[in-house]
Formats: structure tokens, sequence, C-alpha cells
């Protein structure tokens, strides 16, 4: 027979419910329901918990081993007890001692105190002030931080935890998924379906979006990791913004000039020249201290709003009505208003500065963020699919004599 737990592991009555009732010697430090019994015996015996009665003035049953209580003794002991169960246990049944109905509802407490304890030693939150400077970023979220772990393992763990940064990392997390998902399905189509020139231009917003995700939830999963640690992936984090502009800029500024080399070369060398000056400033240490947070909403903001001079150009060139219907100039404005009403909810700390505390885990604003960068890119990846989709069904430019 297998021998039980010692007393301590799941409580005195935990161990009667999971382990066989054992047939050594009694002593003290053995659990309260085990028992001497001989497999061809029924049950003549117990120990009777401390609780319940004193073991000092009762005494010894004539049992097999000659040590515990025996049923007349259990019996008279324990009608105390019977008057505490609920309502619902409270009832004689024919042929079973009700003394012994207790033991389950027991076992099924003990054991989901167990569990709580458990998980709640695995993971640990704490509020705000009681954070280290380097992880106070929002004020107004109070409680359920992360504590700095110094451990890469605990920081991935706490994916599929819920804290103030678990809203962060999936929906990021789940948002570069599905980029991989349509990059791999885009890039893998035959040269005859997509031509390898459309596949390297879109391979650019691709890139730039997988990134940027990427970037994203890899920082808030190890934030809490260390202040080195989260310093230097907190300018991935910035760095990748900038990569993901630059990237959504290619495809539309390609096929918008599709036939005009000279604009085309030059704005997307100011696209280039501005999204490097975006990661430089992004690499600027204190440019990731929280009162700099306006600061690097605007430089974003200022990177996306860059595009307003190759717009109006084309607007200029070829006509507003041509603009919306043909350069899907409708949807690079909705990409553009989505990243920047993000931005500025990102800025300005909404809901949680109006509700401190009430947002702590669901519904902030760097969530709120996440999400309108996301609904951004599907939106501008549906608008250069538009245009590539216009621009190839024209043919040549030499063709139709429009090269410049």
């Amino acid at each position: 027979m297998a021998s039980g737990y010692p007393a301590n592991s799941f409580g005195r009555l935990g161990v009667a419910c999971s382990q066989t009732i054992t047939e050594e010697p009694f002593s003290p430090e053995t659990s309260s329901l085990a028992g001497n019994f001989d497999t061809t015996e029924s049950i003549n015996s117990f120990h009777l918990p401390g609780e319940l009665g004193d073991g000092n003035t009762v005494g010894k049953s004539k049992s097999k081993s000659g040590y515990g209580y025996n049923r007349a003794e259990l019996g008279s002991l324990l009608a105390a007890e019977d008057d505490k169960l609920p309502p619902e246990l409270d009832e004689d049944l024919d042929g079973v001692d009700t003394s012994l109905l207790n033991v389950p509802s027991k076992c099924a407490q003990q054991a989901e105190e167990f569990v709580k304890k458990v998980w709640a030693a695995g993971w640990n939150v704490a509020h705000h002030h009681t954070l280290p400077d380097w992880l106070k970023d929002n004020d107004f979220l109070l409680r359920g931080h992360r504590v700095p772990t110094n451990s890469f393992i605990a920081c991935f763990k706490s994916i599929f935890r819920i804290h103030t940064e678990t809203g962060n990392i999936w929906t990021h997390l789940l948002g570069m998924i599905a980029f991989l998902g349509i990059a791999a399905y885009f890039l893998t189509r035959p040269s005859i379906e997509i031509q390898w020139q459309e596949k390297a231009v879109f391979s650019a917003f691709f890139m730039g979006a997988i990134l940027c995700l990427g970037f994203s939830w890899v920082f808030h999963t190890v934030y809490c990791h260390s202040e080195r640690v989260g310093r230097f992936f907190n300018k991935l984090d910035y760095c990748g913004i900038a990569l993901l502009t630059i990237g959504s800029f290619v495809p539309w500024l390609y096929y918008s000039f599709y036939c005009r080399l000279e604009p085309k070369v030059t704005y997307l060398a100011l696209i280039f020249f501005l999204g490097t000056i975006a990661i430089v400033v992004s690499m600027w240490d204190k440019f990731a201290q929280p009162q700099y947070r306006p600061l690097r909403a605007g430089v974003f903001v200022a990177l996306g709003l860059s595009g307003v001079i190759p717009a109006m150009h084309y607007v200029i060139t070829d006509g507003f009505w041509h603009a919306i219907n043909y350069a899907a100039l409708g949807w690079l404005v909705l990409m553009a208003l989505l990243y920047i009403v993000g931005a500025v909810i990102y800025a300005v700390r909404i809901p949680e500065r109006i509700f401190p505390g009430k947002f702590d885990i669901w519904f902030q604003s760097h969530q709120i963020f996440h999400v309108f960068v996301l609904a951004a890119a599907f939106v501008h990846y549906h608008g250069i699919s538009e245009i590539a989709n216009y621009r190839l069904t024209l043919g040549d430019c030499i063709a139709r004599g429009e090269v410049e």
C-alpha cells in the first residue's frame, strides 16, 4: 500500500481524499484520518483531530493495533459537529455514517484553498507606489503591476497572467501573427499571379508592420525584467514605430508616382531621412522617460504627417477626384487619422486619467493606442492593395506615354 503525504501537505483532512489508508503504526505525525486496518477487515478506528475532541481524556479503543478511537467514541465526540453541517447535508441517510459526510466537502474546500495559494505564490502583482522609479510609467494605473523579475523565463510566463501589460502584449502579439500569415500568403503566390516587383514593394510594408508589432509585444513582455533590459527593448519599440511608418509609405509612393521617377525617388528619400531621424531620437535614453511622453507622440505624428507633402503633390497634378478614386488617398487619410487619434489618446492617457484605478487591467490608453495602430495598419494594407491593382491594370508606362 502506498503511504500518505505528511499531514501538513494539504491539511489533515485533505490527505484522506487522495491517499490510501496505511497500515503503519500510529504516530502523531501521520494524517488525521490515517488508521490501521487489515484489507480483510472494516475500518475500526480513527485518530480524532484535536479540534474535535480531547485525545488526553478519551480512552484508546481495542482495535487490532490498540490505537485510535472506536466508532462509538468517535460518534459521540462528533455529535456536536453534526450541527455545523450545511442544511442540505444535515440529513440522516440509511446505512451511512453521517459524520463521514464532512470529509468530501472539506477536501474540496482545502483543495481550492491550496490552488489559490499556489496561484498567488506563482505570480505577484504590486501597487504603483511600491514599484521602482523605472517601472512607474503611468501614474493613473494603480494596481496589478508586475514586479521586477530579473528572469526572461518569468517575463515570458507572464504573457499568460493577468496584469497591467496583458492587453498590451496580446493586442500586438496577435497582430504580428496575423501579418505574418498575410505576408506568407502574399509572398508565396506564383509569379503569374503576383510578380516579384510587387512582392518586393509590399515586403517593405510587411517588414515594417511585423517588426513594429514584434518589438512592441516583446517590449511589453520583458519590460519588468530589469531597468537595463526594459530601456533597451523600449528603444526597439520606438524604432518599430518608425519602421512601420517608413514601410507604409514605400508602396503608396511607388504606385502613386508609378511612372514619375523624380518625385518618387525624392519622396522616398525624404521619408527614409525623416524615419532615420526618428530612430536616432528613439535611441536617446531620456526619450523613454515619462515626462517626454508628449514629445514621443509628437515625433511620430510629425513623421506620419510628412506624407501630406506627396499627397498634396498628387492632388495638384492629378486632381482630388482622381486621388480619391485611384490613388487610395481616402484610405491614406483614414490611416493617418487612426494613427493620430491613437497617439493623442496615448499622450493624454485617457480614460485612466479621468478614472484613476478603474482601467488598471483593461481598456487603458496604451491598449487603445495599440488597437488604433492595428486598425491603421490593416486599413493601409487595403489601400495599397487597391492602388496596386489599379496601376497594374493600366499597362506599361512607356506604352501609355506617362514616363517623366
